[in-house]
């Protein structure tokens, strides 16, 4: 029987299809992201989005790292026992298994360079979130001096990285990470100017954050209204750490900030009339909606 021929060579393939099997076992036994013993809500920190994608990151480099060996042995090991149990040998079987397992040893080798980028960039945009939140920090007084800030807020399908409630006002904190390019005298170019509708980095331009920022803005801004029932004043402030921002000609509704000393500008501005009912039901409802057992800095 011809097919046997075909069909004997799987044996050789259960031990690698066992250690696949442990392999994707154990793809979520690094997990950092942990609950509230009190009530089993999850713990949110500055970055928490970007700490849960890192997670999925770091899972996938662990399945491509772990799995591809085993995957481009497959070919391989069943091609040796098609040489064991066959009778014949044909060159054009064995330069096929040869080229499937080269097609998926670049296969999962680009899949492990795509992890690799991936992980550089959530570990830059993370190391961001976390300055400018440590920045942030610095609003948190005594309870008679009525700041409050929250980090990782949902918000419409997507995450505000940083809500700060004010006596003047609300401001939607949204941070994002550019990598700093090199002239070709190896001065670092940081310098980012701001127009009122786009970011001028060295050597190119991006609309869409201050987009981003004002939409946001603009949702926090409608759901508070809805769920307090007073017209809240909503300020965005885009923030990009370690760029010297010239903001002059920038948008007269957004603030554009580097980070540095932003708890200092944030406790002198005042986008809006905000009187204390309307504070303290803000604060009431943004800790209701991120499931704050108390108030940050309380």
């Amino acid at each position: 029987m011809a097919w046997l021929e075909y069909l004997l060579p799987l044996i050789f393939l259960f031990p690698l299809a066992a250690m696949g099997v442990i392999v994707v076992a154990l793809r979520n036994l690094h997990d950092a992201r942990v609950r509230s013993p009190f009530d089993a809500r999850p713990l949110r920190e500055p970055g928490q989005h970007l700490r849960d994608r890192l997670d999925d990151a770091f899972a996938g480099l662990y399945l491509n790292g772990a799995l591809g060996p085993l995957v481009t042995l497959v070919p391989l090991v069943y091609g040796m026992g098609r040489m064991i149990v066959s009778h014949e040998q044909h060159w054009v079987e064995w330069a096929l298994y040869g080229a499937l397992s080269t097609l998926l040893v670049l296969g999962y080798s680009f899949r492990l360079m795509r992890d690799f980028q991936r992980i550089r960039r959530l570990k830059l945009g993370l190391a961001c979130e976390l300055a400018v939140g440590q920045e942030l920090e610095r609003l948190v007084r005594p309870e008679a001096h009525p700041f409050y800030v929250f980090h990782d807020i949902p918000a419409g399908g997507t995450r505000i990285d940083h809500v700060v409630v004010t006596p003047c006002g609300v401001f939607v904190v949204e941070t994002r990470a550019r990598t700093r390019p090199f002239a070709p005298s190896g001065e670092e170019l940081d310098r980012l100017v701001v127009e009122k509708a786009r970011l001028r980095f060295p050597g190119w331009s991006e609309r869409k954050p201050l987009a981003k920022t004002r939409e946001l803005a603009r949702w926090m801004a409608d759901w508070l209204a809805e769920r307090t029932g007073h017209a809240v004043p909503v300020m965005g402030v885009l923030t990009l750490p370690g760029w010297r921002v010239e903001a002059d000609d920038g948008p007269d509704d957004l603030l554009v900030d580097s980070g540095d000393d932003l708890a200092g500008r944030l406790a002198t501005l005042c986008p809006g009339e905000f009187d204390a009912a309307a504070h303290d039901a803000v604060i009431a409802t943004l800790m209701a909606h991120t499931g704050a057992s108390r108030a940050p800095g309380a």
